[in-house]
């Protein structure tokens, strides 16, 4: 084997254009559907093979939990192809955490893509995506690797072609949301009607998605988490009055506005203008992830 290393890999993030709970299982998860697209605001990763068998993680910028789902994608992806490789994984982190852009989730998928080729398993997506189910309902999404309706609790994805290019405006507050105050809130809606005929998006959903500024749907998450957290309010109204519409992503805490080409040059400043604490940026769809060639 003679491939060895593999550098200056990325893991983007992404946001759900909308997010409706239309039920709720009898093993309590939350029946799910959305429209996941990914951006071009992205963590880096670096592998080295190591023939010792030891998985190692080495933070490059801010400090990861000990056990963080990059080295469970990695045990998981190991024991799975029966590896004796082991792998040192540099992360350098610039998607905020906590913030429901599935930051540590593309990670993970990032890990599977690259250690399938790092260590010669060369498995097709549909085996990586058994594995990235087990590790978190927004994994499989980042293998999937394209823009996707997704439901039940996110493990079932459809791809989706939006007009492009796009462009949104996204802004965290200085305060993280645990996904799952969210999801127990009583506040939380978990009756909303599918928008789903005969497997895809009703055409309302998708002429609005299409639109430059068009926001379809709500997120139903976004009412409990502005009730526990009061900063994800302020947010959402600082990005509407600037950009005309709002939208928190995921259980929060980032919200997003949708950017038509007159907004841009204000956008272009967002970083210089925000509130101290908050961290943002103007960010581009991908459409793609961009390693989705690297497995079939």
């Amino acid at each position: 084997m003679s491939l060895r290393a593999l550098h200056d890999l990325p893991a983007p993030a992404k946001l759900n254009l909308f997010l409706h709970v239309t039920g709720r299982r009898a093993d309590g998860y939350h029946l799910l559907e959305s429209v996941f697209v990914l951006i071009d605001w992205c963590d880096t990763l670096h592998f080295e093979r190591r023939d010792d068998g030891l998985l190692c993680r080495h933070d490059l910028g801010q400090p990861l939990p000990a056990e963080d789902l990059c080295l469970r994608a990695a045990r998981a992806l190991r024991a799975a192809g029966g590896v004796t490789w082991g792998a040192d994984i540099w992360i350098d982190k610039r998607v905020p955490a906590g913030a429901g852009m599935g930051g540590g989730s593309s990670d993970a998928a990032t890990v599977l893509l690259a250690l399938n080729r790092l260590w010669g398993l060369r498995w097709p997506r549909a085996r990586l995506l058994e594995i990235a189910a087990t590790l978190g309902a927004d994994v499989p999404f980042f293998v999937h690797g394209h823009d996707a309706l997704a439901q039940g609790v996110g493990e079932q994805l459809r791809a989706v072609a939006l007009p492009g290019p796009r462009a949104y405006a996204v802004v965290k507050p200085p305060v993280s949301i645990a996904t799952a105050d969210i999801f127990g809130s009583p506040l939380l809606r978990r009756d909303s009607p599918s928008v789903i005929v005969a497997g895809s998006l009703e055409s309302s959903a998708l002429s609005a998605l299409a639109s430059p500024t068009g926001l379809f749907g709500r997120n139903d998450l976004q009412s409990p988490a502005e009730a526990r957290c009061h900063e994800v309010g302020q947010v959402a109204e600082w990005l509407r009055v600037r950009f005309g519409n709002s939208r928190m992503t995921g259980s929060g805490s980032a919200v997003f506005s949708k950017l038509d080409a007159g907004a841009l040059p204000e956008a272009t400043q967002l970083e210089g203008s925000l509130p101290e604490g908050w961290v943002g940026r103007l960010c581009r769809g991908l459409v793609r992830h961009p390693l989705a060639d690297w497995v079939e």
